[in-house]
């Protein structure tokens, strides 16, 4: 699907509060709200809108410990197996194929270092683990959901990029 100008515009603003009225998210992009609905929907159906969610405070509901679990996978074929069980952890947050020294690599939380510890032996029991290795965090400086769009031109895609003379990039 082709973004434009409006497609980010609206896009952006879901992001910094998916609660706001269609009417104002209109009036920013200068539609009127059953447009902007339109719109809306084009983007859910294509998928670049997954869903909405509520930002918790993990701390505040319980889940005091973040932790990062690197886990090297024996064997190609069983990433995708692995994917799938480690998916249905309790406290698994996010998964992701790696480079580096690592096959994937977990964000977890847990309610405390003795769930990290119950959770880091349901991921070795996996089939196919060979090793883990667990970075707890400390203190967390910056952590965001959002995906960077109107904040930088380069970000956004060729289709609402409008070249200058100089080569440089600007959001038409």
């Amino acid at each position: 699907m082709a973004l434009d100008a409006i497609d980010l515009e609206i896009l952006q603003t879901l992001q910094e509060d998916c609660k706001i009225p269609l009417a104002r998210i209109g009036d920013r992009v200068g539609l009127s709200a059953p447009s902007v609905i339109e719109r809306i929907k084009k983007l859910e159906q294509a998928g670049v809108v997954r869903g909405y969610h509520a930002v918790l405070d993990s701390r505040r509901v319980g889940l005091d410990v973040t932790a990062f679990i690197g886990v090297l996978i024996s064997q190609p074929p069983e990433i995708q197996d692995f994917e799938g069980t480690v998916s249905a952890l309790e406290g698994v947050l996010e998964c992701h194929h790696v480079t580096g020294g690592y096959t994937l690599l977990l964000k977890v939380k847990t309610q405390n270092t003795s769930s990290l510890e119950q959770l880091i032996s349901q991921v070795r029991g996996i089939p196919g683990v060979t090793r883990t290795e667990t970075m707890v965090v400390l203190s967390t400086h910056t952590e965001r959901s959002q995906v960077p769009l109107l904040s930088h031109p380069a970000h956004a895609p060729e289709s609402v990029r409008r070249r200058t003379g100089r080569g440089a990039a600007v959001i038409a």
